[in-house]
């Protein structure tokens, strides 16, 4: 698995970066979009979906379904949940107030998301991940990037990015849980929905 900037000429980057060296299997991005196979090198909704329609009639010729296939996942894998806020800040001093945010975020970290104490900050455009608990730094393989991503001991994630395209910056939310069982779902869904809006308020966004 690989991780990379936004955007889906960033995956056709890595595909051809890889070539001859990897199988590239697929990719995607949190906007939803999806690439099955190198031969689009671009978002494509199309055969995404035809791979959901082979998948649907898997599932139901072994007396399943797509969802109770994805619960097992979760149960297998962990519950995991995803959420984004876009703030929006017009004109001169909108972009102003985005960029004092973004330089706040690294002068000012933040130790604690939830509770969950914040093991490691990411930030791109430094391309070095700290583990904030002993200090101790490496090198991320990305492109720059003004991209900050804060991961606690238990895999919660915030990420704080400026909008390349719009007066606007973007939160991200990753969060996660054990699911014990497929009739625990909707309860785990619900306590997952609310870890977000907990972290949201904590934030003040």
């Amino acid at each position: 698995t690989k991780v990379g900037l936004t955007g889906f000429k960033w995956i056709a980057k890595m595909i051809r970066d890889a070539e001859g060296k990897q199988e590239f299997i697929g990719g995607g991005e949190e906007s939803f979009g999806y690439m099955v196979g190198d031969f689009v090198r671009d978002k494509d909704a199309v055969t995404a979906t035809l791979l959901a329609c082979e998948i649907a009639i898997a599932a139901k010729n072994e007396g399943s379904s797509l969802y109770e296939k994805l619960l097992q996942i979760y149960v297998d894998n962990k519950f995991y949940k995803e959420h984004l806020i876009s703030v929006v800040k017009k004109g001169i001093s909108g972009a102003e107030e985005i960029k004092q945010m973004m330089i706040d975020l690294r002068a000012n970290p933040i130790k604690e998301i939830d509770g969950e104490k914040v093991k490691y900050l990411y930030d791109y455009q430094s391309s070095v991940r700290t583990n904030v608990l002993d200090g101790s730094e490496s090198t991320i393989n990305v492109p720059k990037s003004n991209v900050l991503i804060y991961e606690t001991e238990n895999g919660t994630k915030v990420a704080s990015r400026p909008s390349g395209t719009e007066p606007k910056i973007k939160f991200y939310f990753s969060v996660n849980t054990k699911l014990n069982k497929v009739e625990n779902a909707i309860n785990t869904e619900k306590q997952l929905d609310e870890k977000i809006q907990r972290i949201i308020k904590e934030l003040n966004l």
